[in-house]
């Protein structure tokens, strides 16, 4: 019975999808631009980065490892994505070159902006911080963003929306791209991303550019909300519904480490603005690797920082961006645990490494 339920399960969608590219047309791939497209070239401290303007373009994404910039049937380089296993690829291997648009698209009048770049952009907070936001930066080399009408994004989180209103972005001009999986505007505007060119995204991570650490920032650093918080702070990843990364003995390190003046926080629970101000505040940082650490950026010089990291993660960013920052920082690289050993994390931290670091 499962079998031909997939098996009637594929047969449906094989037919959607050729229904659609009657509707729509097939999706091809060709590095012939039509005079529809302009692409301007952008530098930011010796990178360069392609910003497209498509008169009557299309977005089409299905929100986990693909997005089509598309102009008149044809997929374009630089600014559409697309992986494969979680490889970045050539935009030929785009899933709309394959199975076209199916979906219904949405129209909207005026310039719409793509913020998207599917899974990890949607609510990954290190994604959003440092391959999301950065976009309306380079945005800003172009135009001015209340001259954009919409921005194209992830369904949208309130720590997400308050990151936006730091550049003016209301939620009124936000179309929600897991809602709206295919849309057409009188001009879409797109831009490649800002460090991501190759390979696998969480080993690129460690080439993140100086210039995304040093302005995104800038941009947020005077918006920390003060709050009575501690100085010696314990990251919580417990909050996470991930496996990897989890600290096996947290509770007896969360014991020690109260009975030396630490307070434990998990920093989801917190608005985004006091996340801002508790990194800013810190003057010791314990923690296993996550998402949590790319509030390093906010921290000051010479702040105290242990990250805990399985010995067989990809390197992390988290190292590239205590550097810039001139922080006290060390990585702890925890020896690999057994199968049966990995019931609820996969690190386990000897006591006498904390208090080596303190």
């Amino acid at each position: 019975m499962v079998f031909y339920r997939k098996k009637l399960q594929l047969i449906y969608k094989f037919f959607i999808s050729q229904l659609f590219k009657v509707i729509y047309g097939k999706v091809v791939f060709s590095n012939k631009n039509d005079k529809d497209v302009k692409f301007i070239e952008i530098s930011k401290d010796n990178l360069k980065y392609k910003f497209a303007e498509i008169d009557n373009g299309r977005i089409f994404t299905d929100y986990v490892e693909n997005v089509a910039i598309i102009n008149k049937n044809q997929i374009l380089d630089h600014v559409s994505y697309q992986q494969v296993e979680g490889e970045l690829k050539e935009p030929f291997l785009n899933v709309v070159v394959k199975k076209g648009t199916p979906k219904f698209k949405k129209r909207y009048k005026g310039k719409v902006f793509s913020l998207i770049q599917g899974a990890s952009g949607n609510n990954n907070y290190f994604h959003w911080m440092f391959d999301v936001l950065p976009r309306l930066i380079i945005l800003e080399k172009v135009y001015k963003l209340n001259e954009i009408d919409y921005f194209y994004s992830p369904q949208i989180k309130p720590w997400q929306l308050s990151s936006l209103s730091i550049f003016d972005i209301s939620e009124e001009r936000l179309i929600n791209s897991n809602h709206f999986r295919h849309i057409h505007a009188d001009k879409i505007l797109a831009v490649s991303h800002p460090w991501y060119n190759k390979g696998r995204i969480l080993d690129e991570a460690k080439t993140l550019p100086t210039w995304i650490i040093n302005e995104i920032g800038f941009k947020f650093e005077k918006y920390g909300k003060k709050f009575e918080c501690n100085d010696k702070i314990f990251i919580d990843r417990r909050e996470s519904p991930f496996n990897h990364c989890q600290i096996i003995n947290d509770e007896e390190i969360k014991t020690h480490l109260k009975k030396k003046g630490f307070t434990i926080y998990r920093v989801g629970e917190l608005n985004f603005f006091e996340q801002i101000y508790l990194f800013q505040n810190a003057k010791i940082i314990i923690g296993a690797h996550g998402a949590a650490f790319a509030n390093l950026i906010f921290c000051k010089p010479n702040t105290k920082v242990l990250d805990i990291i399985p010995e067989n993660h990809p390197n992390s960013v988290d190292e590239t961006i205590a550097k810039f920052k001139n922080l006290d920082f060390k990585f702890v690289k925890t020896k690999e645990l057994s199968i049966e050993k990995k019931t609820n994390g996969d690190i386990f931290l000897p006591m006498e490494v904390i208090d080596s670091f303190l």
